[in-house]
């Protein structure tokens, strides 16, 4: 896919910003979620060098969740192939070879959740509000996504309240890191990507293959996992090289190699 409608984005230095852009509140149809595949899938649209994903929302919103439209004309029958369509956007994203940001403001609710809680970590503005409205137009949905935000109990009240919470709130559960003013948010989330991409792109790339793999393992064969990684990383030059500067005590050069 070489044309998008509904994304946009911009690339400075290591570091892209993608919006969603589907006015006027960034609600997503089908085209759109093949867009979100198509783009998390194949991240060398975005140009050569970029090691992290800033994703945002254009206008007032982030994502104000699913075009209810077009849930108006499912059925039983034709809803399959449209899920499939929905979930392989979401799981495109989480599982994206570069680390990507989700730096949320106005509303993420629905899809806009499960958009966000499928990206590494997610910034917020502080007049942001995130939730799960399926319950309210007769819909399942998001409620494992929100699960990665906060402990299970909060998710089910969540869920089965349908309103949603500050970003604020959700801070003391980890799952938006910080809440900045609306003006600072893309700041701040291209103040974290920057402590990001000082490291070598080989590195990061590891770092999000170890995340896809050990989020659900034990702890015991996780850790094998993680060292069996560390053993490939042995033979990258960028990691003889993050050795090398520690000791001689100056600032990396990556090849990325």
């Amino acid at each position: 896919m070489s044309n998008f409608k509904f994304l946009r984005w911009e690339t400075e230095g290591h570091v892209a910003t993608v919006w969603l852009d589907r006015a006027p509140v960034n609600a997503v149809n089908q085209e759109m979620y093949r867009e979100i595949r198509a783009l998390f899938v194949d991240v060398s649209v975005l140009g050569d060098g970029v090691r992290a994903i800033v994703l945002a929302g254009a206008g007032k919103h982030f994502c104000a969740g699913n075009d209810l439209n077009e849930f108006l004309t499912m059925d039983p029958g034709n809803a399959p192939g449209r899920m499939r369509e929905v979930r392989e956007a979401f799981f495109a994203i989480e599982d994206c070879p570069l680390p990507v940001i989700a730096a949320v403001q106005g509303t993420a609710v629905g899809t806009g959740l499960a958009i966000a809680a499928s990206c590494d970590f997610v910034v917020a503005a502080d007049d942001a509000k995130l939730g799960v409205t399926e319950i309210a137009v007769g819909l399942m949905g998001a409620a494992k996504h929100l699960s990665r935000l906060v402990p299970e109990p909060t998710m089910r009240w969540m869920f089965l309240s349908g309103d949603p919470v500050p970003a604020t709130e959700l801070v003391p559960h980890g799952g938006v890191l910080a809440t900045v003013p609306r003006d600072e948010l893309l700041a701040e989330a291209h103040r974290r990507a920057a402590r990001i991409v000082r490291h070598s792109p080989v590195t990061i790339r590891f770092a999000k293959r170890s995340f896809k793999q050990i989020e659900f393992m034990p702890r015991k064969v996780a850790y094998e996992y993680e060292q069996g990684l560390s053993g490939d990383l042995a033979g990258y030059a960028d990691s003889k090289e993050a050795q090398k500067a520690f000791f001689e005590r100056r600032e990396p050069v990556y090849t990325g190699r």
